[in-house]
């Protein structure tokens, strides 16, 4: 009787992340997955750009007349004094859409299905950032044609104006770490989409983003000029050579580019590590 040698076979575990060239792929490969399911969801995008642009159009034609900026109620003024806002506002708003698709995935299991494959445990959250902030780019890309159509002009040239549209995405990139930490925090999209914008709403109102904080109580303005946000906006207006630039001698008024940056990194540094390590017990 022959007997048969038989070998006993392993199991390959999948591995965790073989370095930073590996995570980028992985987060690469995610971010493209989540494009191409936005483009199979056309109505994202379509309900992304309508909310901005409603804001444009009823702040300028409505309240245009009304609001005081540097002691001026030309509705011209406002005009250009508002899009900053407007697209700080837009940037930050998809924070929400951010938290809901993780906790959307988290809630069909789809993070487990991605956690049983060889790839970087960060490239999830990584991956699903960077899809939202390609459609934010194309969010503010739209909105900054509507805006020319209603009459808002950048008077410092090309340059300055890319540098400030940089910002922009820069804050909505730190912004979307907060929104997954969110969605990795809470049962349902549902959820996520009210935790997301219940902070964004004191978070970009009381800021200098729709009024003058000079015609605000002085501690409200105060924590006006101290608002990340605010900082955002004012190096935008700057940038843009846009009028109602904050006279204050609040050092994020008086510093707004370097502010903006400052503020935006380490909301990006801070948030991104709590995610992470969010994720990381989530999925254990």
């Amino acid at each position: 009787m022959a007997v048969i040698d038989a070998k006993p076979t392993t199991t390959l575990a999948p591995r965790s992340g073989g370095g930073v060239m590996q995570s980028v792929r992985d987060s690469l490969v995610i971010a493209k997955r989540n494009l191409i399911r936005m483009t199979r969801i056309p109505e994202m995008i379509i309900f992304g750009l309508i909310q901005p642009i409603m804001f444009v159009v009823l702040f300028t034609y409505v309240f245009g007349g009304s609001m005081k900026v540097g002691g001026s109620t030309d509705p011209n003024t406002y005009k250009e004094f508002l899009m900053a806002g407007i697209f700080a506002q837009t940037v930050t708003f998809a924070t929400a859409g951010a938290g809901a698709g993780i906790a959307d995935d988290m809630n069909k299991g789809l993070i487990d299905r991605f956690r049983s494959l060889p790839m970087s445990r960060g490239a999830v959250l990584t991956g699903r950032t960077l899809a939202d902030l390609v459609q934010t780019t194309l969010t503010v890309v739209v909105l900054a044609v509507v805006a020319l159509i209603v009459g808002w002009r950048v008077h410092e040239g090309i340059p300055k104006m890319l540098a400030a549209f940089g910002l922009l995405l820069l804050l909505g990139y730190a912004f979307s770490w907060i929104g997954a930490l969110i969605g990795l925090s809470v049962r349902t999209p549902e959820a996520a989409t009210s935790g997301g914008l219940i902070w964004l709403f004191p978070v970009t109102f009381i800021s200098n983003a729709f009024a003058d904080t000079g015609n605000m109580t002085p501690w409200l303005a105060h924590i006006a000029e101290w608002n990340p946000f605010s900082a955002t906006v004012q190096a935008c207006r700057e940038l843009f050579g846009n009028p109602g630039v904050s006279q204050s001698n609040a050092w994020p008024m008086q510093h707004a580019v370097w502010a903006s940056l400052i503020w935006s990194v380490l909301i990006l540094v801070v948030f991104r590590t709590l995610a992470v390590r969010k994720y990381r017990s989530a999925t254990a």
